[in-house]
């Protein structure tokens, strides 16, 4: 049987190649206590740090990713751990590979190789999948940089999260104002990259790993990747989607429509989507942002290995369907649906 610890992260990650990936306050600490609270109210054996957990203090709910926390976890009883966390190579849960331990969530090495958005990016360029155009740009020729890409552009951290320091810039004025800021504040590292703007739509494609699922009550096995329907995004800000920890993502996205679902443009991009997380070799769900130019054509601009999971399971979270939750409820999953299908596909090494 398995018995279920959520981890949350405690700690920044270690700095790659000059650059600090950010941390969300709480560590996701929020969305993984949303997690344990419907786990345990369908009865899904879970262990947390407090014996009697409060829905209003998201850390009675989750364990810190250390090696006390772990430990705090296993000595409870936990044998399944819900990685809710940021991940990277020799990440701590690695010292815990090989015993009878399962886990929900990437494999850390891999979340660390393709949390370079840069060099995921061009990884999926090279497998003829649609990237926009982009520039990488450096401290060192902040200065003395050359663009093959019009304005306006968005400006965006190798390993960022989310929206966040996610910039549009109308011209080379506003742009090198931005890399000043950057590198001075030197929040993002050494680097950033710059990308073609696109126009169009935009939308967030969830993919889920190949394994066993049930939906409508109907086991079915599928053996690649496979995604969610579409989820459109709205009410930009300055070009860019807001940070949901500012605006909540009910309150600027909704699941595309069957007729636009069903259209070339979207089952196209889908099977992008499907094929980049075939290359990846996903253990868990990944969110991939996607827009379309002028023409209607969608590019992949943005791949997430945690997306945020956080849901309506206690009564002051109740908007608090994350994107993948939206995509979910197309396909008659509610929460604790979405929760139990991604349990169904633990692995361990």
């Amino acid at each position: 049987m398995k018995i279920v610890a959520i981890l949350y992260q405690a700690n920044l990650p270690p700095i790659k190649d000059g650059i600090q990936k950010p941390m969300k306050p709480g560590g996701y600490s929020d969305s993984g206590a949303d997690i344990a609270c419907e786990l345990m109210k369908y009865n899904i054996s879970i262990v947390t740090p407090s014996e009697n957990p409060d829905i209003y203090n998201d850390f009675d709910w989750v364990f810190p990713d250390t090696k006390q926390g772990i430990q705090n976890a296993i000595d409870k009883g936990a044998n399944t751990f819900w990685l809710n966390t940021i991940l990277y190579q020799d990440h701590i849960i690695e010292s815990f590979f090989g015993r009878e331990i399962q886990f929900v969530g990437q494999i850390p090495r891999l979340v660390d190789a393709y949390d370079d958005k840069y060099f995921t990016n061009e990884l999926l360029r090279k497998n003829e999948i649609p990237i926009p155009k982009t520039n990488l740009i450096s401290i060192d020729n902040r200065t003395d940089y050359a663009l093959d890409i019009p304005f306006p552009l968005v400006v965006k951290p190798i390993r960022g999260r989310g929206s966040q320091g996610v910039s549009l810039v109308k011209n080379i004025k506003e742009l090198d104002s931005k890399l000043n800021e950057i590198f001075s504040d030197k929040i993002y590292g050494n680097k950033v990259y710059v990308e073609q703007f696109l126009s169009g739509q935009e939308i967030t494609v969830t993919v889920m790993p190949s394994g066993t699922y049930l939906i409508n009550n109907q086991k079915r096995i599928f053996k690649k990747p496979w995604s969610l329907p579409a989820v459109k995004r709205f009410n930009h800000i300055d070009g860019i989607a807001p940070y949901n920890g500012i605006v909540a993502v009910m309150a600027n996205s909704s699941v595309l429509g069957d007729g636009e679902l069903n259209s070339k443009a979207i089952i196209d991009v889908g099977n992008h989507c499907e094929k980049a997380a075939e290359l990846l070799n996903i253990k868990a769900p990944i969110r991939i942002d996607c827009r379309a130019d002028e023409n209607g054509n969608y590019f992949l601009f943005d791949l997430n290995m945690k997306p945020n999971m956080t849901g309506p399971s206690r009564v002051h979270r109740e908007n608090q369907d994350s994107l993948t939750l939206l995509a979910a409820r197309k396909i008659g999953w509610n929460y604790i649906n979405l929760l139990k299908n991604m349990l169904m596909q633990t692995w361990s090494l």
